[in-house]
């Protein structure tokens, strides 16, 4: 059994920038990630040395703590392709639409979103991030290091055994509604939290994401943009994902399905869309990642593709800290900044961390008294 001061559930960019605002505070944290990996939504693929998006992919004007980070750890950037005409298809056909009007002015990392993640955690100390550690159960105990009410956190490994975690407070850095699904609170979750936890959408997680990889960006070559908009799929949206000056060159769409019992999406469909609104060329890409986030056990429950309330994002229970203001929710769906963005995702960081050190100096004003 290991105590700290804070265990963060979960490596996604919220869960990591909390860790790392309060390990900057003096505070020991240490970090449970389910996955094999760091990064949550953040997960890039690589195309030789190049780096592609398969979660989130921009960043937006004005998000400043999205900013900072990229000019604190120097990453490179570049915009997102806007120029050409857009594409648009319906029941009716697919027709050419001049001008863009599916994208705005927006940035890119380079090497891609899961480099903020990386730089992050890079400002970590060695052993802090633990990953394969499934956070199971979630208890309100008292501390066996007697510093009064705290937390105990379990994790049940591959194999069946059990890791167990003490700390006096606790940051959940997942979507609400499968950390729910997931982990077992004791004792439960105040039915009015409780209610809002279980109808909060997970940000993309009903979301199917393509990338289709080519040779060379062609679109641009018919004076595309390599936009457009679908309503009648699979993929609603499609983007330009190319890198700087069109290397490596690739589109990416997002595709829905409705039915959360849905399989697969049909690579063949996926083509043939492609084909129909950026012509032969777009037949044989070098590669075709399908990254269907609704199968992914630690980003979506399997109900997922029924939870739309997105008035629950960013809900004022998120900032009230439970069991006994010891638990903190810091997810992008908790953000009341840019809800669903990276920037979300970093406010609600900030927010939980700050929630934690305040309770962190009255409980030490407390005991000092």
């Amino acid at each position: 059994m290991e105590h700290s001061d804070v265990v963060v559930v979960g490596a996604g960019i919220s869960g990591l920038a909390a860790a790392s605002e309060l390990i900057a505070a003096g505070l020991s944290v240490v970090v449970l990630e389910g996955r094999d990996r760091i990064g949550g939504r953040l997960l890039t693929h690589s195309v030789g040395d190049a780096r592609l998006d398969l979660g989130a992919t921009w960043f937006w004007p004005g998000e400043r703590r999205v900013e900072a980070l990229i000019d604190r750890f120097a990453l490179a950037t570049h915009q997102q392709h806007l120029a050409g005409d857009a594409m648009y298809q319906s029941s009716q056909g697919t027709r050419r639409i001049d001008g863009n009007p599916v994208d705005v002015t927006s940035g890119r990392a380079t090497h891609g979103m899961a480099a903020l993640a990386h730089a992050l955690a890079g400002t970590l100390p060695d052993g802090t991030v633990r990953l394969s550690h499934p956070v199971t159960e979630i208890s309100a105990a008292v501390s066996p290091r007697d510093r009064g009410d705290g937390i105990v956190t379990t994790c049940t490994m591959d194999g069946g055994g059990l890791a167990t975690f003490t700390a006096d407070q606790v940051i959940v850095a997942l979507p609400p509604a499968l950390a729910l699904h997931r982990i077992e609170f004791r004792p439960s979750l105040p039915d009015p939290l409780a209610r809002v936890v279980a109808r909060t959408p997970v940000w993309m997680g009903a979301i199917t994401k393509v990338v289709a990889v080519y040779d060379r960006p062609f679109w641009r070559e018919h004076g595309l943009a390599g936009a457009g908009i679908s309503h009648i799929g699979p993929m609603r949206e499609v983007h330009d994902m190319s890198g700087p000056d069109g290397v490596p060159a690739a589109l990416f769409g997002f595709a829905a399905s409705p039915d959360a019992s849905a399989g697969p999406i049909s690579r063949a469909a996926l083509i043939e869309q492609l084909v129909a609104m950026f012509g032969d060329d777009a037949a044989s890409p070098v590669e075709l990642i399908v990254q269907d986030w609704r199968a992914d056990p630690h980003t979506s429950p399997p109900h997922v593709a029924s939870l739309t309330d997105y008035g629950t994002f960013g809900h004022p229970l998120y900032a009230e800290p439970a069991l006994d203001g010891r638990l903190h929710w810091a997810s992008t769906e908790t953000a009341t900044v840019n809800p669903g963005h990276v920037e979300g995702a970093l406010q609600a960081a900030h927010r939980a961390a700050a929630a934690v050190l305040t309770h962190t100096s009255r409980d030490r004003n407390g005991a000092h008294r």
